[in-house]
C-alpha cells in the first residue's frame, strides 16, 4: 500500500478553536467507564449481535461489541446515557476494535466504516442533547481507537524474530479508514487507547494526521498507554520516558495510562508521567485487579479512595474508568473532582530527545554522543560479508558489541549495489527489535536511498535519526523529505550540500546550514533540537593544498552553528578525516582523538566513530601531538606537508611516553625497567588494557596487606584519573566504559581473595559465637544505568563484614521501598551518576518515609553533593541521609550510624552539619544580585 497517496498535516486547514482545549485548563474532566463491562450486564445472545442485518455472516458474532452500534444501537445508546447521567464530560465511542485488522476475526471488514460512523453519531447526538440541557457543562465525544490484536514491533513466531504478521502501511490504512469515519460522525477528539506497542501508536498518529487532512477537520489527539509490569514498561519494552520521546512529534493533546492495573498500582507510573509529559494527563484504571474468575471486585467507594492521590497531587486532567468500572464508579470519581485543580503540563526542556527502549536526552551531562559505525556495509567489510551471507547472528553481535563498548546511538547502513537494501534494512531492524540489549539505544538510519529511509522508519518504535537529507536536489525534495521525517517522528542529519555540490569552505558550510535551518524551522515546523548538521568532515593531508583547511573549517563552522542556529546540533563521520593514512591505524586514531578534542570544545555533539578506539588524546607524545594539532587546526602553512613526511616514521608499536605528567605509562619489563605495581594498575585501568591485569593483581596481592586495599588504592586512583581525563575532554565515553569494564574485571578477580579474608576474620572474631551481619541494600536509582560506583561500594562494604543486597540499575522507587520492607536491611545505599538521579533520590526517600522507614540512607555518585543532600534530600526523610564522597568511606560511616554507642552522636553531628549547610545557602541566596538570581533560576529550570 502507498501511504504517500494520503495527504498529511502540512496541507491541513485548522479548525476553529476547540472548546475542549479551553475547559481542560479550568478543571479536571470526567471520562466514562468501561463499555464491555456494561454490555455484559445485558446478557446478550448471538441473535442480539447479529440482528436482522447480519444473519448471513459466517462464524460467531457474540462478543463483537462494536457490531452492536448497528445491530443494537438502543443498548449502546443506553450505556452512553448512563455515563452522561453519572456526570461524564467525555464519552468514548464503542469502536475499540472497529478497524479491518480486528474485524477480520468476525468477517466484518466491509462494515468498519458504517460501524464507526454509527458509533460516532450515537455519541454526538447524546452529547449535544446533554449540552443543550446544561450549556455550562458541555459534553464531548472521543473516538476510541484500539491497538488491534497485532504488533508491529514483536514477532508472532518465537523461532523467527524478524517475522511480522502486519506492516506499518497495512495498519495505518486500517486506522485511516476508521478515523475518517469517526471524524465524519462528529467526534471532538481521537483517543488511541490501551497502547502496548509504540510502533502501532506511531502508525495511528500518522493515520490521524492523514484522516484529519482528508476530512479537513482537525481535532485533538489523545493517547493512553498500558504498561505491562510494575517496572513501568510497555509490552514492547519501552520505558515511559522513551514512549514520550517517540510520540513527541505528534503534539498530542493528552497522554495517559489505562488498563493493566488498578488505581493503587497506577499511582507511581502516573506520577512519573505527570512529571515529564509536556501535555495534559489522563488516567482511567481498572476497578482493581481481576479476581480468580476474571471479574472485578473493587467497589466505587474503594476506587474513589485509591484515585484520591491522583486528584490531591494534581496529577491528572482527565479521570475515568477502564475494565470493571460502571456508571456508579464514574459517579464516585465525579464527586472526587468537583472542586479539584487540574494538572499543569510541564515545560519542555528543549533538549534533543531520542529513544530506543530507553530515553537518550542530550543534556549537558551526556555531552558527546558517539554513534557506533560498524553496522555499515559501506564502512565495514566484515559486516557487508555477514549480510551477504545472511549470517545475521554474527551481524547482531557486531551491533551488540558496539553498544557494550559505549555507543549511545547505532548507525545502520545497507547501501550496497548487490543487496536488496530496503529488504535488508527492514529485516535487520526487525531482528534487532528482539534484542533488548541492542535496541535499548536509538538508531541512525543511514542511506542515500529515500525508500530505504522510509522503510526503516516504519520498523522503529523509538525516535531515530535519519542520516541524511540535503539541498542537493533542490528545496522541493528537501522539504518533502523533511515533512515525512517529521510525520514519522525522527530527528534528522542535514548534510552541507546544495544544488552546487558539497560545501568545503567555512563560508559555504555555514551558508548552506543557515538556509536549511530556516526552511526546517519556519517552513516545515521541525523543532530546532531535532536538527543535526553535518558540515562535512573531509580528508586532510592528502597532498592537495586545497584540502589542508578542511578540518579547521569544520571546527570553525561547528562553533558558528552553535552560536547562530540555536538548538541545532553538529555531527560528522570522523573516520573520513584520516582517509589519506589508511594502513597506519595508530596515526588515524590519534588524528581522530585530536580532532574530537577540539571539535567537541567547539560544540560538536555527535560523531560516527569506532567505540573501541584505543588511542586517547592524553596518550599522544608531545611532539606528535604538536604535529597533528598543527595540521588539524592549520596553525602553520606547511603543517599538513610535515604530517605527511612524518607519517612513515610513526610506528604504533613503539612505547609512547605520555605528555601528561599525571599519567604514567608502563615500560617494557624485558628492558629491566619495570614500573611499580600500583602505577601499572592505574595505567591498565586508564587504557582498558586487560592483557596483564591478572598478573598485576597477583603481584599486588603480595604487596598490599589486604585485598580490599588494592581496590581502595590503585584501582580507585585509576578510576579517579579516568574521571579527570573525561572531564577535561581527553577521553570520551566509550573509553570510560572500557575503563569501567576493566575495573569490574579486576574486582571479580579480587573477590575470592576478599571473601577468604572475610571468612577468616569472621571465624577469628566470633570464636564459635554467632554474630548478626548488617545488611546493606544498594541500588542505582531509576533513570540511571551506571553501576561501577555502586559495585565498588558493594565490594568495599562486603569485605568489611556487610551483607550486600544489590538491586541493580534503573531501579524504580517503589521496588526499593518494597524490597526494604521485605528484606529489612540496616542501611540503604542510593547511587546515581547523572543529574536527573538527584530528583529521583528525593522521590525515593519520600516514599521510604511514607512507608514508615527511617534507617540510614547513604547517597553517592558523581552529581551528588553534601549541599544538595542537605538542601533537597534530607528534609523529606525521617532518618539520617548521609552523603558519601567516595567508596572507601561507606563502611566506616555505616558503622558509626549502626553502632548503638556512636549512633546518637553521629546523627546529631550530621544534623548540625546539614543545618549549617542550609543556613549558609540561605545567606548566600539573600546576597544574590537580581542578575545572579535570574541566572540561578534559569540553571535550576534547565
Amino acid at each position: 500500500m502507498n501511504l504517500s497517496a494520503h495527504p498529511i498535516s502540512t496541507h491541513l486547514k485548522h479548525s476553529p478553536p476547540n472548546m475542549l482545549k479551553d475547559i481542560i485548563q479550568q478543571r479536571p474532566l470526567l471520562l466514562d467507564g468501561a463499555m464491555g463491562t456494561l454490555i455484559q450486564a445485558y446478557g446478550l445472545r448471538e441473535e442480539d449481535f447479529r440482528g436482522s442485518r447480519f444473519i448471513h455472516l459466517p462464524g460467531q458474532q457474540a462478543g463483537n461489541n462494536d457490531l452492536l452500534n448497528l445491530s443494537r444501537p438502543d443498548i449502546i445508546t443506553d450505556i452512553h446515557r448512563r455515563y452522561l447521567e453519572a456526570g461524564s464530560d467525555i464519552i468514548t465511542t464503542n469502536t475499540f476494535s472497529a478497524q479491518r485488522i480486528s474485524m477480520a476475526d468476525y468477517h466484518c471488514e466491509p462494515y468498519c466504516r458504517s460501524i464507526n460512523q454509527a458509533a460516532a453519531r450515537i455519541c454526538r447526538n447524546l452529547a449535544d442533547e446533554f449540552t443543550a440541557k446544561n450549556p455550562s457543562k458541555p459534553r464531548f465525544v472521543a473516538g476510541s481507537v484500539g491497538p488491534t490484536n497485532k504488533s508491529l514491533s514483536m514477532s508472532p513466531d518465537i523461532s523467527n524474530p524478524a517475522m511480522r504478521n502486519i506492516t506499518f502501511d497495512q495498519l495505518a490504512e486500517a486506522y485511516i479508514e476508521q478515523m475518517v469515519a469517526l471524524l465524519e460522525g462528529g467526534v471532538d477528539a481521537l483517543l488511541c487507547e490501551t497502547c502496548f506497542d509504540t510502533l502501532n501508536v506511531k502508525a495511528a498518529l500518522f493515520a490521524a494526521k492523514c484522516a484529519m487532512a482528508q476530512t479537513q477537520h482537525e481535532v485533538p489527539i489523545m493517547v493512553s498507554v498500558t504498561i505491562a509490569d510494575k517496572a513501568g514498561r510497555t509490552l514492547s519494552g519501552q520505558t515511559l520516558d522513551a514512549f514520550l520521546a517517540s510520540i513527541a512529534h505528534a503534539g498530542v493533546f493528552s497522554v495517559g495510562l489505562n488498563c493493566s492495573f488498578g488505581a493503587k498500582d497506577m499511582l507511581e507510573p502516573l506520577r512519573h508521567l505527570a512529571a515529564h509529559a509536556p501535555c495534559y494527563i489522563s488516567a482511567y484504571p481498572n476497578a482493581g485487579l481481576p479476581n480468580a474468575l476474571g471479574g472485578y471486585d473493587e467497589t466505587p467507594e474503594m476506587m474513589q479512595h485509591d484515585v484520591q492521590p491522583f486528584i490531591e497531587e494534581q496529577l491528572v486532567n482527565i479521570i475515568g474508568g477502564c475494565c470493571g468500572t460502571t456508571d456508579a464508579h464514574i459517579k464516585a470519581l465525579g464527586n472526587l473532582i468537583e472542586k479539584a485543580k487540574p494538572h499543569r503540563p510541564v515545560i519542555p526542556t528543549g533538549h534533543l530527545q531520542l529513544s530506543g527502549l530507553e530515553l537518550l536526552e542530550l543534556t549537558p551531562e551526556v555531552g558527546f554522543v558517539n554513534v557506533g559505525e560498524r553496522c555499515n556495509v559501506a564502512g565495514s567489510r566484515k559486516f557487508l560479508r555477514l549480510i551477504k551471507e545472511k549470517n545475521y547472528d554474527e551481524a547482531l553481535e557486531i551491533a551488540r558489541r558496539q553498544v557494550e563498548d559505549g555507543a549511545l546511538v547505532l548507525d545502520i547502513n545497507m547501501d550496497d549495489g548487490l543487496l536488496n537494501t530496503t529488504a535488508e534494512m527492514t529485516h535487520f531492524l526487525n531482528l534487532i527489535a528482539s534484542e533488548p540489549e541492542i535496541c535499548r539505544v536509538p538508531f541512525m538510519l543511514d542511506s542515500s536511498n529515500w525508500e530505504v529511509i522510509r522503510a526503516g522508519l516504519k520498523c522503529i518504535q523509538g525516535k531515530a535519526i535519519v542520516n541524511s537529507i540535503s539541498l542537493k536536489e533542490g528545496e522541493e525534495t528537501f522539504l518533502r523529505h523533511a515533512r515525512e521525517i517529521k510525520e514519522y517522528g525522527a530527528a534528522v542529519v542535514v548534510m552541507a550540500f546544495d544544488e552546487e555540490g558539497q560545501a568545503t569552505t567555512f563560508e559555504r558550510r555555514t551558508s548552506i546550514c543557515q538556509r536549511a535551518y530556516v526552511l526546517l524551522t519556519e517552513t516545515v515546523g521541525l523543532p530546532a533540537s531535532d536538527i543535526i548538521f553535518d558540515p562535512n568532515i573531509l580528508a586532510i593531508a592528502t597532498g592537495m593544498s586545497e584540502h589542508d583547511s578542511y578540518a579547521a573549517d569544520f571546527i570553525r563552522a561547528t562553533a558558528w552553528i552553535k552560536e547562530n542556529l540555536p538548538g541545532a546540533h553538529v555531527s560528522g563521520g570522523v573516520s573520513n578525516l584520516s582517509f589519506a593514512f589508511r594502513g597506519n591505524n595508530w596515526l588515524r586514531e590519534a588524528m581522530h582523538a585530536v580532532f574530537l578534542y577540539h571539535a567537541r570544545r567547539a560544540g560538536m555533539d555527535f560523531g560516527i566513530v569506532n567505540p573501541a578506539t584505543s588511542v586517547m588524546y592524553a596518550d599522544i607524545p608531545k611532539e606528535r601531538l604538536t604535529l597533528i594539532e598543527d595540521a588539524i587546526l592549520m596553525r602553520r602553512p606547511d603543517a599538513c606537508e610535515r604530517l605527511i613526511e612524518s607519517a612513515s616514521s610513526i610506528d604504533a608499536n613503539d612505547p609512547l611516553p605520555l605528555h601528561n605528567e599525571r599519567v604514567i605509562s608502563v615500560s617494557d619489563p624485558s628492558k629491566g625497567n619495570s614500573v611499580p605495581t600500583n602505577l601499572a594498575l592505574i595505567e591498565a585501568l586508564r587504557t582498558g588494557n586487560t592483557s596483564q591485569l591478572e598478573t598485576l593483581l597477583k603481584q599486588a596481592l603480595m604487596e598490599y596487606p589486604h585485598p580490599v586495599d588494592i581496590i581502595e588504592g590503585p584501582l580507585m586512583d585509576g578510576m579517579n584519573l579516568v574521571g579527570t581525563l573525561f572531564g577535561e575532554g581527553k577521553m570520551f565515553l566509550p573509553q570510560v566504559v572500557k575503563a569501567a569494564r576493566t575495573m569490574k574485571q579486576a574486582v571479580e578477580i579480587l573477590k575470592p581473595h576478599i571473601e577468604q579474608e572475610r571468612q577468616r576474620n569472621i571465624s577469628s572474631d566470633t570464636k564459635g559465637k554467632t554474630t548478626s551481619v548488617p545488611r546493606v541494600l544498594v541500588a542505582t536509582v531509576k533513570g540511571d544505568v551506571h553501576d561501577i560506583g555502586k559495585n565498588i561500594v558493594s565490594v568495599v562494604m562486603a569485605c568489611n563484614g556487610y551483607e550486600i543486597i544489590d538491586l541493580g540499575v534503573m531501579v524504580p522507587a517503589e521496588i526499593i521501598v518494597q524490597k526494604t520492607l521485605e528484606l529489612k536491611p540496616d542501611v540503604i545505599g542510593l547511587s546515581g551518576l547523572i543529574t536527573p538521579s538527584l530528583e529521583e533520590m528525593i522521590h525515593v526517600v519520600s516514599l521510604l518515609r511514607e512507608a514508615g522507614i527511617s534507617i540510614p540512607v547513604m547517597i553517592g555518585g558523581a552529581t551528588t553533593s553534601a549541599l544538595h543532600t542537605a538542601l533537597k534530600i534530607a528534609p523529606v526523610y525521617d532518618g539520617p541521609v548521609i552523603h558519601v564522597r567516595d567508596a572507601s568511606q561507606n563502611a566506616t560511616l555505616a558503622s558509626r550510624f549502626l553502632n548503638p554507642t556512636t549512633a546518637t552522636e553521629a546523627i546529631s553531628q550530621l544534623k548540625q552539619e546539614q543545618d549549617t549547610l542550609r543556613c549558609q545557602q540561605e545567606t548566600s541566596d539573600q546576597t544574590l544580585t537580581p542578575l545572579e538570581e535570574a541566572r540561578r533560576k534559569r540553571q535550576n529550570f534547565f
